[in-house]
């Protein structure tokens, strides 16, 4: 220090200081005493310039000292510095000559104990539940049944060997995996990268994107987990298109990702259980299904042709409908031959009267010419009973088109066959088929006795 100090003037004891040479000696005396020191106490204001350092103030109910962090160690502090918050930081304690004042450069700091990291999660969680990132509105419905499950835990461990043996005992699935660390001053970052790059995927690209994600750890104690509760974590999860299902911690274990989740299960198995559903009841759910449409379809058919049945009732005997216009054809067929007999008869008559007054030229001219007559209305009366015939044969070929459409014949030829007894009796079910000795089925192109 001597080479530092002028002689003293004439009748001066004390030695001369230029200020920044005496701010040069408060500054070793300080970084010399407390090179390495732990802090407890309450973070103040928190300031956080476009440098990327940080500077905060540490204080109790009496004194305040100034802290600052820079760049390069502010991102790797376990605990980020907020406001209200109670820490444990570690550093050294320097000058700053510029404004005559001594401050801490931390490079450590951690949250001093459960209490004050309970209270900073309570005071985190109202801030983002204040942004409506909890909201019920923002929670997607977990798929049915996902093709592909995307898993960010730790690569070893029991959790993945949990999720991946409960998937398989289930309903096995596709899964990617995605290894992070689960605690620690990484576990943040890590967790948000993963979310992000599984959003980031091309459906149905080399390295599929998957249809559900599951972010899962094990138990631990809050610092283990602290990691889950960062905003990073909770804010790539809100953003994540990809349905998620948060499983950290055991079942009493809540952390902030649990409210921004699409699900939040209480293990890491239970996360697996919501995924996918059981095969076996799945299967057991479709045989049931099935047998209730066959059941359905079976009773839809027997009421049709019961109705079917019931409705023909109420249409005429077709063999009675050919048999009436059957009579009526006989009756004229016998009529006509009469009818003409007699017309014949009479005008024979009518000849043989007039023939004494008639010449015999006349005579002939006459029955010339009644003939001709005579043969006009032969064949009119031809054409006549002809299309009188073919009128009345289209309505039989009608009425039995009808009456092969209603009988049992038109059945047997879609594949239906008639069962009766040795009596000819028909036999309509199974029960009574097992009490008759001899049975005949008349199938579309026979009978076969059995």
């Amino acid at each position: 220090m001597s080479d530092l100090i002028d002689s003293p003037n004439e009748g001066e004891n004390a030695p001369e200081f230029t200020v920044s040479e005496l701010s040069g000696v408060l500054k070793r005396m300080i970084e010399g005493e407390f090179s390495h020191v732990r802090i407890r106490g309450e973070v103040g204001r928190v300031s956080r310039p476009a440098s990327g350092h940080l500077y905060f103030d540490l204080k109790d109910d009496k004194s305040v000292i100034a802290s600052v962090t820079w760049k390069g160690q502010a991102l790797k502090l376990a605990a980020q510095p907020e406001e209200g918050l109670e820490v444990v930081a570690t550093g050294k304690i320097t000058t700053f000559a510029g404004q005559s004042r001594y401050q801490m450069i931390v490079s450590e700091m951690s949250v001093a104990g459960v209490g004050a990291l309970m209270a900073q999660l309570e005071k985190r969680k109202k801030a983002l539940e204040a942004e409506g990132l909890f909201d019920a509105s923002l929670k997607r419905d977990i798929p049915y049944l996902p093709e592909i499950i995307g898993v960010i835990t730790s690569s070893s461990g029991a959790v993945i060997r949990d999720i991946l043996h409960r998937l398989s005992d289930r309903f096995p699935r596709k899964v990617i995996i995605w290894p992070v660390a689960v605690q620690g001053e990484k576990c943040a970052q890590d967790v948000a990268k993963a979310i992000d790059g599984f959003n980031s995927f091309t459906p149905g690209g080399a390295m599929p994107r998957p249809d559900l994600i599951i972010v899962a750890r094990g138990g631990g104690s809050i610092e283990d987990l602290w990691g889950f509760n960062e905003e990073i974590v909770v804010r790539a999860t809100v953003a994540s298109n990809i349905p998620l299902i948060s499983a950290v911690g055991h079942e009493t274990d809540t952390t902030l990702i649990d409210y921004a989740a699409d699900l939040r299960a209480p293990t890491p198995t239970a996360a697996a259980e919501h995924a996918v559903p059981v095969r076996a009841d799945l299967m057991s759910w479709l045989s049931s299904m099935d047998e209730r449409r066959l059941r359905s379809l079976s009773t839809s058919i027997e009421f049709k042709r019961q109705r079917l049945k019931d409705l023909s009732r109420g249409l005429p005997i077709p063999t009675e409908l050919v048999a009436m216009q059957g009579q009526r054809l006989d009756m004229f067929s016998e009529r006509l031959p009469r009818a003409l007999r007699a017309a014949v008869d009479n005008k024979r008559a009518e000849l043989v009267q007039n023939s004494a007054g008639l010449r015999p030229q006349a005579l002939i001219g006459q029955v010339l010419q009644k003939n001709q007559i005579l043969e006009r209305l032969f064949k009119n009366l031809n054409t006549n009973i002809k299309t009188s015939t073919d009128r009345v044969k289209g309505k039989l070929d009608g009425l039995e088109r009808i009456r092969q459409t209603l009988g049992y014949q038109a059945t047997l030829r879609r594949g239906y066959a008639v069962v009766r007894d040795q009596d000819g009796q028909l036999v309509v079910s199974a029960k009574s088929a097992k009490t008759k000795q001899e049975l005949e089925i008349e199938f579309k192109d026979g009978k076969l006795k059995v």
